[in-house]
């Protein structure tokens, strides 16, 4: 499989942005939302620590993803009707905001509880802002909608997918799995 993407097939580095960065938000969440069930405020503290350097991982792959975009060919779109089309483009950048978003709204909620803010003990990121101890439940509810309303996109993102892969029987979803190869030829739409 070529590093590279090309005209029938993302290449490996588009998928490894791909599906490390799902796995890392998706499970950054879940890790996020369970902090309250720490055993310690030690481990709390310990786990935050964690939690943040994730995101700030994440932030950096969306960063390198984004450069690996620019220089990066693109497969061509599989025939779909217009609307649908648009409808992935919308979904994928209301993804691409999110993503930027979520660990950026973190970092500012750190930055506003006057906090270091450190990457996994290797060094410290300056605050995006001052502390302000009045946005705090503010820039805290921020971040948790932030991934909410990402897992809502999510669904027609998903849902998008597993269309094209099990009704339309097209290369959509195969051509991104991470070791699925695009068919030679796809059903054409309306002929399964």
């Amino acid at each position: 499989m070529s590093l590279r993407s090309n005209d029938r097939q993302w290449g490996s580095v588009a998928k490894f942005f791909h599906w490390i960065m799902a796995l890392a938000i998706i499970g950054n969440g879940i890790f996020g939302l369970m902090m309250d069930l720490a055993s310690s405020p030690m481990q709390k503290i310990n786990w935050l620590a964690l939690h943040k350097s994730i995101g700030l991982t994440v932030l950096a792959l969306f960063v390198l993803r984004l450069l690996w975009r620019a220089v990066d060919k693109r497969p061509r779109e599989e025939p779909a009707p217009r609307w649908q089309q648009l409808a992935a483009h919308v979904v994928h950048g209301m993804l691409y905001l999110l993503i930027l978003a979520l660990p950026l709204s973190g970092w500012w909620f750190n930055s506003i509880t006057g906090k270091p803010l450190q990457f996994f003990k290797l060094f410290n990121l300056p605050a995006l802002s001052a502390a302000n101890p009045d946005l705090r439940h503010f820039s805290h509810e921020l971040h948790e909608y932030l991934y909410w309303i990402l897992l809502l996109v999510l669904i027609p993102h998903v849902g998008g997918a597993l269309k094209h892969h099990l009704f339309d029987r097209d290369n959509v979803l195969r051509r991104m799995l991470p070791f699925g190869r695009a068919r030679s030829g796809s059903v054409p739409q309306g002929e399964h």
